[in-house]
């Protein structure tokens, strides 16, 4: 099935053309526009990625950052997440309609702006981690240890071993704070990203003036001699605003709709607040914490987690509609798939 693959959104009026890009080279990529917006698409075959192995899902990832940062070197674009698709003009004309008040509002916060994201890694964990076990207070700890007649236990071993990597946390805690204090000063926002592993201090995503890029990269050179030996700083970018804002659309079928309007029981049609309310009260009925006698009150009380979500999301797209505040959840009203369009960051 041939798809309408999107990359991001950019200000434009007009239809444009980049040419092949990215490591796979899509054929043409190619802007859709509506009124002074346009999607920046390339024609593709629909690719599920919810079922492909990670080394699969890593290289259309790659493809899909490269043509981004192509865009990038022309235009401002805040980019969608990876899979976004419509399938047809049409439907990229709704994702643009629905999305237009959105987008404009991000172009203004982000026009002229870059992201940078900075990793700080220890250099030599193990040197760090001998360092802190020659401290006084884990010193006198093993020596108060090894004085006992039975001997260090393994319980004894795992409590020097949890004091060390308190220590070690306290210390990163320590240091990511200094280094955020210093780069922040020169960013309009940071957005912190998981660390992926006992090295890892500090691993944030700035948002920063184009312009202020020479003196960021300056203060990370010299934080860079300051924790000489002891840190390894990488720095990534500039990049398009990934950590900020970045678009996502969805659709949502009549089935989701009926089966969830059925699990809040709820009639044809509702306001926010009435989904509220049936969400609280069906919620509190299956609560596990409330009502541990309900053999499947877990399940029940995901589905209506579930449930309430779909709702709320389809009550998005119809007020990015126009439609108001009151959601109509019958099929006579609901003729296609409903598309929600909203920005993560």
């Amino acid at each position: 099935m041939e798809v309408k693959y999107i990359f991001g959104i950019i200000e434009s009026a007009k239809e444009e053309f980049f040419g092949p890009c990215g490591v796979t080279a899509y054929e043409e990529v190619y802007t859709i526009p509506y009124q002074d917006i346009s999607a920046v698409v390339s024609d593709s075959l629909f690719v599920n990625y919810t079922t492909l192995p990670k080394n699969q899902v890593a290289r259309y990832l790659l493809t899909h950052q490269q043509v981004i940062e192509k865009i990038m070197d022309s235009h401002t674009i805040i980019p969608t997440r990876l899979g976004t698709y419509a399938f047809n003009i049409r439907e990229i004309e709704e994702i643009l309609s629905k999305g237009y008040a959105m987008f404009k509002d991000i172009f203004r916060k982000i026009n002229n702006k870059i992201e940078i994201d900075v990793v700080a890694t220890w250099s030599d964990l193990n040197s760090i981690i001998k360092e802190i076990g020659e401290r006084k207070e884990i010193k006198e700890h093993k020596e108060k240890l090894m004085s006992v007649p039975e001997g260090v236990s393994v319980k004894d071993q795992v409590k020097i071993g949890s004091l060390i990597k308190n220590i070690l946390d306290k210390e990163r805690e320590k240091i990511a704070s200094e280094i955020k204090a210093i780069l922040a000063k020169m960013s309009i926002d940071l957005r912190p990203h998981d660390l992926m592993d006992d090295r890892m201090i500090f691993n944030v995503a700035f948002l920063i003036e184009k312009d202020k890029k020479g003196e960021f990269e300056k203060r990370l050179d010299e934080l860079d001699e300051q924790y000489y030996k002891k840190i390894n700083f990488r720095c990534v970018g500039p990049l398009p605003t990934y950590s900020f804002y970045t678009a996502e659309v969805k659709k949502i079928s009549f089935e989701e709709i009926k089966w969830a309007k059925e699990k809040l029981g709820l009639d044809n049609m509702a306001a926010k607040e009435d989904i509220i309310k049936a969400y609280r009260s069906k919620a509190n009925l299956c609560h596990p914490d409330k009502n541990s006698d309900i053999p499947d009150a877990e399940r029940q009380f995901d589905e209506t987690n579930r449930a309430y979500r779909i709702l709320l999301e389809y009550c998005l797209s119809a007020e990015q509609s126009g439609q108001g505040d009151a959601c109509v959840f019958n099929k006579k009203e609901f003729n296609q798939d409903a598309i929600i369009v909203k920005v993560r960051g």
